[in-house]
Parts: structure tokens; sequence; C-alpha cells
């Protein structure tokens, strides 16, 4: 009788449950995608934009934008750590005041045409989308149940990328004109992306009725000073973390280094030219984002491990070899050349998804520390951008050209598949899935 009553009493699960969205967490998506599109609305324009208004070589801009990817870095760790500390939900009020604060500095700094100004402000703004964004991922790993963490953290992933760069870009397209064109058109997109901006903000902070994101995660005994450093101190006292570490950093490498390599590859050397080359990185970007769910659904059913194993690891290798030799092999500046490179391109993308479990796995290896092993997770989705172009800047000085940076990252897909074994977790309901697949 008790054990029926206590059937009677549990939260009926809606569609969006069994999707992998916590329901008390489904407007925090949506937030989160219109927030970071608006903090992609300048991605494809802000470098010429700082050179034209500020009068700054090409070099002085380059250097503020590293900056800029440094501040992303730091804050990606900070976002997992604060969030053990005082709550997801605090973290991601930070995330969002500092976004719009330095924003609205970094637009006087254009308008005074001041480059320390303007580059203290842009850096300092990076600290924002992180602290804000990757705190409601430790939220989402907080609140699914333990069966469907891939699935919600895909979800998670579809509602990032597809507010940075893709309907971030997309709203720059109409943006800029309509506020003039050019220069002013662009600074006139950059203000109306503070409205979205907040619009996400205010949508995640009376949208989401989850309670358990507004107070502290971590254990009560440990010291503020324990639990900012849980992360790093995870990283050096429990191995797995370390090599989850490792194998998210390698994760998307080849995306950004490949990002160097291959547009004069493709815009020049093969003929396409860059329109068709843009156009190539945004259908590679489209079919991530479409299977990044699917794939998270996936490691539901077959095992979070499997999934980034033969899927992540070793059909981002495969589809990464298919993006460099297809250029290579087909007839250049040959239209049906160009469409099966553009489908070579895609396998790699949608293959990239097979990684998304590792944001389950992180935190499965250390429940105990959820938000700890999140800030080391987090801190290696930004430092991939750094292994990506460290690889290609390091092959290049040794003399290396596109093919040998390819396979450099074919040797990192290798590291990143022996350490994968190391990396089993126990995965509530995994085997019932599986004879229910079998069955």
């Amino acid at each position: 009788m008790s054990s029926l009553a206590q059937t009677d009493t549990r939260p009926r699960e809606g569609l969006l449950d069994r999707m992998g969205i916590p329901s008390s967490l489904a407007l925090g998506f949506l937030a989160v995608l219109i927030f970071m599109t608006g903090n992609g609305v300048e991605s494809n324009f802000i470098t010429p934009h700082m050179v034209a208004v500020l009068g700054s070589p090409e070099a002085t801009v380059a250097t503020i934008v590293s900056m800029y990817s440094l501040t992303v870095l730091i804050g990606s760790y900070i976002s997992g750590a604060l969030a053990d500390l005082i709550g997801p939900r605090k973290v991601m009020v930070i995330g969002f005041v500092v976004w719009v604060v330095f924003e609205v500095l970094f637009l006087i700094g254009l308008q005074m045409q001041s480059l320390p100004f303007t580059a203290l402000a842009y850096t300092m703004r990076g600290f924002g989308y992180p602290l804000f964004a990757f705190a409601f991922l430790v939220w989402v790993n907080i609140t699914t149940p333990p069966e469907r963490n891939g699935s919600a953290v895909g979800w998670f992933y579809v509602a990032f990328t597809g507010g940075l760069p893709t309907l971030g870009s997309l709203f720059a397209i109409g943006a800029i004109p309509t506020f003039g064109g050019g220069t002013q058109g662009e600074t006139g997109a950059m203000i109306a992306s503070i409205g979205l901006v907040a619009i996400g903000f205010l949508l995640a902070m009376f949208g989401v009725r989850a309670k358990n994101g507004g107070h502290r995660i971590a254990p009560a005994g440990e010291s503020a000073t324990r639990v900012l450093t849980s992360g790093i101190r995870l990283a050096f006292t429990k191995p797995k973390i370390l090599m989850g570490f490792i194998v998210r950093l390698i994760n998307t490498a080849p995306q950004f280094g490949m990002f160097v390599v291959l547009p004069s590859i493709i815009a020049e050397d093969r003929g396409w030219g860059q329109s068709r080359w843009l156009l190539m990185t945004v259908l590679v970007y489209a079919t991530n984002i479409l299977v990044n769910a699917l794939f998270g659904s996936l490691g539901d059913r077959i095992g979070w491990q499997r999934t980034v194993k033969w899927y992540g690891i070793a059909g981002s290798a495969a589809g990464l070899l298919l993006w460099w030799y297809v250029p290579q092999i087909v007839p250049a500046g040959s239209d049906w050349g160009y469409w099966l490179s553009v489908i070579a391109g895609c396998a790699f993308g949608c293959l990239l998804a097979g990684f998304v479990p590792m944001g389950a796995i992180m935190p499965a290896l250390v429940p105990e520390h959820k938000g700890a092993a999140m800030a080391m997770y987090t801190t290696a989705a930004g430092g991939a951008t750094f292994l990506g172009t460290g690889t290609v800047a390091l092959v290049y000085s040794l003399g290396g050209d596109g093919q040998t940076v390819t396979w450099a990252f074919i040797g990192l897909y290798a590291i990143a598949f022996v350490l994968i074994h190391f990396l089993g977790v126990d995965q509530p309901g995994l085997e019932t899935k599986r004879k229910a697949l079998r069955a």
C-alpha cells in the first residue's frame, strides 16, 4: 500500500521531461538561446569594426580579441566553481550584470575612440556569457535525472550554439542595414544585442521554476577558498577528472584549428571563393546543432562512454579526414566537388556532437562535487580554442602544412581514444534501456 502511495505522489513527467528537458528548467534553455543570440550578434564583424572605428592595426585588435578569449576561458572555470559556492541562479545574475555593464562601457569606448578603454571593457565583458550560460549548465546537471543527463546536455548545446554564432549572425544580417549599414549599422546591432541579452536574463529569472538553483551546492563544511579551488584540486587528486578534462579539450580543438587552415584552401587553392567557404561553415555548424540532442539521447540509451568513444572520437577523426581529403581529391572549382566537400564537412560537424555525453560523464565521476567537475568541463570547452589554434601555429612553425595539421589532430583524437577507456561511470537505467533495445 505504501509503495502504491509513493508511486501516486511522484510528479508526472511531461513530454519535455521525457525528451531530456526538465520542465522546471524548460524556459531556461530558451533563455540561454536568446542570451547567446545577443552575445553572438557581433561574432562575424567585431574585428573589422574595431579596426575601422579605432583606426588600430588588425594585429592590435587581434590581441584584444585574444585577451577576451582568455577571460572567457577563466570565466568558464569560475562559473562552475561559483555555482558550487552560491548556487547557479546567483552566478547567472552576476554574468548578466557583467555582460551589460562592460558592453555599455565597450560601446562608449568605441565612441570615444579610446583604444585602452575599449580594450579593457571588451576584455572584461568576456567573463559575462560563461558565467550566465555555464552556470545554467550546472543547474541542468543537478536537476536532470541521471539517466537523462546526456540528453539534457545535448539540448543545452542546441541552445548555446544555436545562439552563438548561428542566430546571432542571422540577427546581425537583418539589423545592420536596418540601423544604416556600415559601422553605424554595426553599432546599432550591438546596441540591440543588449536587449536580446536582457530578454534572455529576464526569461531565466522569472521563467525557471526549479528551486535548487538558489543555494550552495558544495558540502556545507567546505570553506569558500576550498570550494573555488575545488575544480583544480580535483584535476590533481582525481586522475579521471584530469582525463575527462583532456578529452573535452581535444573535442573541439580540430574545429577551431581547421577554421584557421581551411579558409584559404577552400576559397583560393580549390577556387570556390570566400562566400562558398562561409556557406560551408554555416552548414557544418547547422548540422552540429541539429544532432547535439540526438547524440545526448543516444548516450542515455547505449552508454555515455560508448557514444563518446565510437561516435565522438573515432567518428570525428574519420570526419576530419574526409573534410581535409575530399576537397583535395575532387576537381578544383567544380560545383559537384564543392557540394561533396560540404557533405564531408557536415559529417565532421555531425560526429563532433558525439562528444556531448562528456557533459554527463564529468559530474558523474564525482557526484559530490558536480559544480567543481563542471568547472573543469567548461574550462576545457573554452581551452579548446587555444589548443586548436596553438596546434596550427606549432605545426606551421615547424614547417608543416594543412595535411600535417590534420594528422596532428588525428594524433590528439588517438590520445582521447585511449583516455576514454578509463572514464566509465555508473549510468542509472542503462542496462534496462539496453535490454529494451535488444528486445
